[in-house]
């Protein structure tokens, strides 16, 4: 099979893209997981490219597997951001090389994607809310609706006083029997309070309760699942493999949340979907941006069995998150009655802006005219033969 032999990275602040180059000429573009992306582009160089140019682009878990063992001294969340470049961009390569979207590659098709409509605000009335929520719901076709209760990560001290008893009831007013409704506390809670909360919801016709209390404490999560009816989920920021294999053996939670970019790519993000369909569990992924994780996401649901009635479409224009504007052609984002669509265009269906990657930061690693450094560096060189 053809090898890698270049691995380039766009990167500013907020988004990195990376580009992955085969002998034969086929190329592929992947997204690390948005935000500090700058210093993820240099993780990605540093810790990603030592163990991938030069390698086989054939089996990318395989790859992602590899690097992650040889930057075992080194684990955690960048990296794992880091290696969400490669495997996306090595699937959208795989796919070009095949002319299939990356859903076909892994069991499903093309088609459509019910979509909910999830809110990031919490600076925002639970009346104005409830009616922006609402008016989407109606003109758009969602089904569902998802708003923040809580602060994030507040221990028990809400945005302002009396916003989420607020905001729950106007969300219930608004909405309840025209779309399913679904909130997200971002472990905003302690265990009393998310179960006092949690009951609250309920009787609201609240059906998704994500992250009630602090997201590492799968004891205290499991405590709030069990105590209530409604669907309590998570999993958004973890990226170890072993903590999900314990999350989901003790059935911490109702319905699992990876998300593609922060737990390593689409290779990791279907071996959690595959533990949690073997444990009876739902995968509604995280995705709550409108970068390359919402197109990845798209493709996985049109393919695992276990996907939820939804993905996670974030709501929030460029007033919100300015950032988004412009990362690609087209509109791969169009809704149309409460679904978007994964088109049969291979790989990812997405093209980048050119206009975006002239403004950003452009590294490139290329086979022969690159040295890894760093830790690891001569290892990398007994391993690869001295390449």
């Amino acid at each position: 099979m053809p090898r890698i032999v270049a691995l380039e990275t766009w990167s500013n602040e907020f988004v990195a893209f990376v580009k992955a180059t085969t002998e034969d000429g086929e190329t592929g573009w992947g997204q690390t997981a948005p935000y500090n992306a700058d210093i993820t582009a240099d993780v990605f160089h540093r810790q990603v490219v030592p163990w991938a140019l030069g390698a086989e682009d054939l089996d990318i878990g395989g790859l992602v597997s590899l690097v992650e063992r040889m930057e075992h001294k080194y684990p955690g969340s960048y990296l794992m951001r880091a290696l969400a470049g490669l495997d996306t961009a090595l699937w959208d390569l795989r796919g070009k090389r095949e002319g299939k979207p990356v859903a076909a590659l892994i069991g499903g098709a093309p088609g459509p994607v019910r979509a909910y409509a999830s809110s990031m605000r919490r600076d925002i009335t639970p009346e104005a809310e409830a009616e922006r929520l609402a008016r989407l719901c109606g003109e758009q076709g969602f089904g569902a609706a998802k708003f923040r209760i809580g602060a994030e990560c507040g221990a028990d001290v809400d945005q302002w006083p009396g916003r989420t008893e607020a905001i729950v009831s106007a969300m219930s007013a608004a909405l309840r029997g025209e779309a399913a409704l679904m909130v997200d506390a971002n472990s905003a809670f302690s265990v009393p309070r998310a179960i006092e909360v949690g009951r609250m919801l309920e009787d609201a016709g609240i059906v998704h309760y994500e992250e009630p209390v602090p997201w590492r404490d799968l004891e205290a999560t499991k405590a709030v699942a069990d105590a209530l009816s409604l669907d309590v989920t998570g999993g958004e920021q973890d990226w170890d493999l072993f903590l999900w294999r314990r999350m989901i053996a003790m059935r911490a939670v109702d319905v699992i949340q990876p998300d593609v970019m922060y737990l390593g790519g689409l290779a990791r993000t279907l071996e959690v979907a595959a533990m949690g369909a073997a444990a009876g569990l739902t995968c509604t992924p995280h995705s709550a941006n409108l970068s390359l994780v919402t197109i990845a996401t798209m493709h996985l649901l049109r393919a695992i069995p276990n996907a939820g009635p939804f993905l996670e479409f974030s709501i929030e224009g460029d007033d919100y998150y300015p950032w988004q504007r412009g990362l690609f052609r087209g509109d791969p984002f169009r809704v149309e009655d409460g679904a978007v669509t994964v088109t049969d265009a291979p790989g990812w269906g997405v093209e980048v802006e050119p206009a975006w990657l002239a403004g950003a930061r452009h590294v490139a690693a290329r086979e022969g005219e690159w040295r890894p450094s760093g830790y690891g560096a001569l290892y990398h060189d007994v391993m690869k033969g001295g390449a």
